[in-house]
Order: structure tokens, then C-alpha cells, then sequence
């Protein structure tokens, strides 16, 4: 069973959802009816007009997990071993070379069936 606060949190969610999304369509809206002005002008009030969503939004439940998600993930990468050039180097070349391959085998087993079926054909 949810709490009051939990509840009421909620509808003000929906709301505060609610004002991010004016703020997006008012950023779209201006961009085309200010269209006349200087780029850098527009840039910097949907600039300003996203930045205030981004905050509005992280205000709510769901933004709160995706800015903890984003935290997490962060801790994460810094956890990654990540390979050295000279194993980089090696493995993009294997690649490279598996590529080749498979790309002749196929080319021969193109050729081989359009000939096939030319002969076929006639």
C-alpha cells in the first residue's frame, strides 16, 4: 500500500511532466516564431528552455532514478579495463582481415551461382 506522500508525489509528477513538456513545445514553438532573429539568440533560448526542463524533470520520481542510473553507470566505466593500443591495433586488424574473407567467399559464391544460373538459362 502506497503512503499519502508517496501518492501525492505522484500526481505532482504527473504535473511537473506536465510543465516539461510545455517547455519543450514552447522551445519549438518560438524557434519557429522567432525564426527572423539572430541563430544565436534562438541557440540560447532553447539552450535556457532545456536546461530548465532537464531540472524540472529531474525533480521527479523517474528523474531521480535516471539521474542515480547515470551516477551508476559512471562507476561502472570506471571499473572497465580497457585494452591497450597494441591490443586494439591486433584485434581491429583481425576484424579487418575476417571482413576480407567473408566478403570473397561470398563474392565467389555469387559468381559461382550467377554462372550457374546463366548456364542454366542460356
Amino acid at each position: 500500500m502506497e503512503s499519502k506522500a508517496e501518492q501525492t508525489t505522484g500526481r505532482f509528477d504527473a504535473l511537473k511532466w506536465l510543465v516539461v513538456f510545455v517547455l519543450i513545445a514552447a522551445g519549438v514553438v518560438g524557434n519557429l516564431y522567432f525564426g527572423a532573429e539572430s541563430l544565436l539568440y534562438r541557440v540560447l533560448g532553447l539552450v535556457a528552455l532545456a536546461v530548465v526542463a532537464a531540472f524540472v524533470a529531474l525533480q521527479t520520481d523517474r528523474g531521480r532514478r535516471f539521474a542515480l542510473l547515470l551516477k551508476e553507470a559512471r562507476v561502472e566505466i570506471r571499473k572497465v579495463v580497457w585494452p591497450t593500443r597494441q591490443e586494439l591495433v591486433q584485434t581491429t586488424f583481425i576484424v579487418v582481415v575476417f571482413v576480407l574473407v567473408v566478403a570473397l567467399l561470398l563474392w565467389g559464391m555469387d559468381s559461382l551461382i550467377s554462372w550457374l544460373v546463366s548456364g542454366i538459362i542460356g
